[in-house]
């Protein structure tokens, strides 16, 4: 029976893994600006004008020249004439005066000579208002002294014209999408999507549209690891099972390798006599197997590969291990290929532990974990002697690793590292969300 080689922490399986890749993909493609969503950016974006391109108010209010307002107070305000009313999408008719006014709606342009905006709620009119400006208009009071630029966004304050908005690289979020259709940016170059080849082996392994005989199962691995494929800003290729023969299994991978940027095989990753996937990498390309076996549960039967400047990854047949694992070394791969960082913070939030876990010094355990809000505790609780903050509690879930629904229960997984032993109930952990 083959044997693991020397077990590698994730942190240096997968750091050794994305060494041996070449870099980042530059294929490109230009999509509409709405549909950019997850997408990374092919070059620089630049302003094509500034945004805003005129001075805006960010309240109702009026709009004054600020010098008019200095010394203004609830008992001595200043009073100015009211002149007009800015309408709302065009131009203001006329300039503004020393010891004048205008009224002004939440984005709205501001007139020549106006340099701030008082809120409405400090101002009051000492005469009827009346909607006839062709002289000076009723006298406003000002009970509060505004600054220059007060309550006001100036030209350019967001954008410069000519400026990089966003720099080659960038992930599009909803907030980035908005910017550029701020901007009338309507068509991008992104990054072509990083091609997913997904390879399922075993002759015990049906599709899931099939009637499983006793002692068989259906394909979980090849469908979770499409979608976390998907939503990590690839494309999910899938080429179907594949028997437990060499030959067949070869031919598979050669051909995905050709036709895809990375290649996962499922299962077939464990040291057994029938287990064939360190075989068929070693034979794809040099320089081949980089790691066989994580010190890491679950998932310690994960093969990380490189043939001929492409990731060949073998995961284990559990589909809770090959999801885990695909979270560890898969969404990696996916985002250094699409030029993104790889050392970036993931999303997780502090919570206190609801039990005891138990853990093997050396070893780097990933525990499934629910999370429930804490109703009865406030949301600053002292845990340790030290003021911690935390809204969750959180709830491991246990199982072995073949059971699916384990993970699909879960929020998050809380890591424990190798020099630790496990953790106790009522201490405050991170959980990384998923």
């Amino acid at each position: 029976m083959p044997e693991f080689l020397r077990l590698l922490p994730p942190d240096e399986a997968r750091a050794l893994l994305l060494l041996h890749l070449p870099g980042p993909i530059t294929d490109s493609e230009s999509i509409s600006t709405v549909s950019a969503l997850g997408r990374v950016t092919a070059e620089d974006i630049i302003a094509p004008h500034s945004l805003p391109e005129f001075p805006r108010s960010t309240m109702d209010g009026y709009a004054v020249r600020a010098h008019d307002t200095f010394g203004a107070s609830d008992s001595l305000p200043a009073y100015l004439n009211l002149v007009g009313e800015i309408p709302m999408g065009d131009t203001p008719s006329f300039d503004l005066q020393s010891g004048q006014c205008a009224l002004i709606h939440t984005g709205g342009m501001l007139p020549n000579g106006a340099d701030a905006v008082v809120m409405l709620e400090y101002v009051q009119q000492t005469s009827e208002f009346s909607r006839d400006f062709g002289g000076l208009g009723p006298e406003i009071e000002i009970m509060r002294a505004v600054a220059e630029g007060e309550n006001v966004i100036r030209i350019g304050e967001d954008v410069a014209s000519g400026t990089v908005v966003l720099p080659r690289g960038s992930m599009m979020r909803p907030a980035e999408i908005g910017g550029l259709m701020a901007l009338g940016i309507v068509q991008l170059n992104v990054i072509r999507k990083i091609r997913v080849g997904l390879i399922s082996s075993g002759d015990e392994v049906v599709y899931p549209s099939q009637q499983p005989r006793r002692g068989q199962v259906r394909d979980v691995n090849a469908y979770t690891l499409f979608s976390l494929v998907m939503k990590s800003g690839g494309e999910g290729v899938l080429y179907g099972i594949v028997p437990d023969e060499m030959s067949a299994l070869k031919e598979i991978a050669s051909r995905a390798l050709r036709e895809c940027d990375v290649v996962l095989i499922t299962a077939g990753s464990s040291a057994s006599t029938r287990d064939m996937t360190a075989v068929v990498i070693n034979s794809l390309g040099a320089p081949g197997v980089l790691v066989h076996g994580i010190n890491t549960r679950p998932g310690k039967p994960t093969i990380l590969g490189v043939c001929d400047g492409k990731a060949v990854i073998g995961l284990p047949g559990n589909p809770v291990s090959a999801l885990v694992n695909g979270y560890l070394f898969v969404v990696p791969v996916i985002e250094m290929l699409l030029g993104l960082p790889t050392d970036k913070p993931r999303a997780s939030v502090m919570a206190r532990l609801t039990v005891n876990i138990a853990s093997q010094a050396g070893r780097e355990d990933w525990v499934p974990v629910k999370l429930t809000p804490l109703s009865l505790l406030p949301f600053s609780a002292k845990i340790g002697g030290e003021k911690e903050v935390g809204r969750w509690d959180a709830e491991p879930i246990f199982g072995k690793s073949n059971l699916i629904f384990t993970l699909a229960a879960a929020d998050g997984l809380l890591r424990i590292s190798p020099d630790a032993t496990g953790f106790s109930a009522g201490e405050l952990v991170e959980v990384i969300l998923i």
